[in-house]
C-alpha cells in the first residue's frame, strides 16, 4: 500500500525516529571530567562544573545538575550535551574551544508551537572562557554553508541530505530509512566555531522538535558531526532527547549570480 507522502498526520514522531538512528554516534569522552569552565559573555557570566557523569551548571537563567554527554569534535574543542533535570522543558548544548577560549551556549527551548513559531526555540550565547587566551575569530552566526548539499548518513538504514539555502532557511530530505522520501523545508541558524566547523541548529514545525550538531566540513569528503535532537513524543506530553552522530559528504555546490547570492 503506497503511503501519501503530503500527509503530515502520517510523518513518524520523535520517539519513533530515535531506535537506531544513533548508531554512528561519536564515542563520548571524560575530558570534561574534574573541570571548571566559566564564560563570560552575552548576558553575563555563566559557570560549568564537570565531573565523571555530571555537570553542575548556571546560565541564561537556569541552573541545576544532570547527566552529560561530551565529544570531541577536534583538538580541544568539545561538544557537551544535556537534558536539564530541573527543567524537562530545556536542553543544553555547550560548546567548549579551548584552544581558542571561546565558548557558546545554545538552550534549546520546548513548548507547544502557535502560528508564526516552532516548538522549539534556541538561545545562543557566546562568550570568552576566563582565563583562557583567546585568539581566532569570534564565534559568530555564518553564512558559510549556504550554497551547499550535504548528504548525511545516521546509520546503515537513515540518510538525508541538506541543503543550506540562506541564514534563515534549509531543506532536507531523507534518502533512506523510516522517513524515506519526506521532505520539507525548515528554519535553521549557523555558527562558525573554527575555520570549517560549524555549529548547525534547526527548528522544524511539521514534528515538534529541534536539533543542534556540529561538524567539521574541513574534509569535504569525510565531513562529521555530533548532534541531538530534543522534541515532544508522539503523544505531545513527554520531552524526547538523544544524541547522535553522522558522516557526510559535500554532493554540490550552488553559485549564484553576484547580485542574487542569498549569503548577502
Amino acid at each position: 500500500m503506497s503511503v501519501n507522502l503530503l500527509d503530515t498526520s502520517n510523518w513518524l514522531p520523535l520517539d519513533g525516529l530515535a531506535p537506531g538512528f544513533d548508531a554512528n554516534k561519536a564515542p563520548t569522552v571524560q575530558d570534561l571530567a574534574g573541570r571548571h569552565f566559566t564564560v563570560n559573555g552575552d548576558g553575563g557570566p555563566m559557570t560549568f562544573s564537570f565531573d565523571d557523569e555530571e555537570v553542575n551548571w548556571a546560565a541564561a537563567g537556569q541552573a541545576g545538575t544532570a547527566q552529560y554527554e561530551a565529544f570531541l569534535v577536534a583538538e580541544q574543542l568539545y561538544y557537551a550535551q544535556w537534558h536539564s533535570s530541573v527543567e524537562t522543558g530545556l536542553a543544553v548544548s555547550l560548546i567548549l574551544d579551548l584552544s581558542n577560549g571561546r565558548a557558546l551556549y545554545i538552550g534549546a527551548l520546548l513548548g507547544q508551537a502557535t502560528p508564526g513559531t516552532t516548538a522549539v526555540e534556541h538561545d545562543f550565547r557566546a562568550g570568552v572562557l576566563e582565563g583562557y587566551s583567546t585568539g581566532g575569530e569570534p564565534i559568530q552566526e555564518s553564512t558559510g554553508l549556504i550554497g551547499r548539499r550535504v548528504e548525511w548518513v545516521y546509520s546503515p538504514v537513515h540518510a538525508y541530505e541538506h541543503v543550506y539555502l540562506s541564514p534563515t532557511w534549509y531543506t532536507w530530505q531523507c534518502l533512506a530509512g523510516p522517513e524515506r522520501g519526506l521532505a520539507d523545508t525548515d528554519s535553521n541558524t549557523v555558527f562558525q566555531v573554527r575555520p570549517g566547523i560549524f555549529v548547525f541548529t534547526w527548528r522544524e514545525k511539521v514534528i515538534p522538535c529541534g536539533s543542534v550538531t556540529i561538524a567539521d566540513h574541513r574534509d569535504v569528503n569525510a565531513i562529521r558531526s555530533h548532534g541531538s535532537l530534543f522534541g515532544w513524543d508522539e503523544s505531545g506530553v513527554a520531552p524526547v532527547h538523544f544524541t547522535f552522530g553522522a558522516h557526510g559528504r559535500l554532493v554540490s555546490v550552488s553559485h549564484h549570480s553576484p547580485g542574487l547570492n542569498p549569503a548577502l
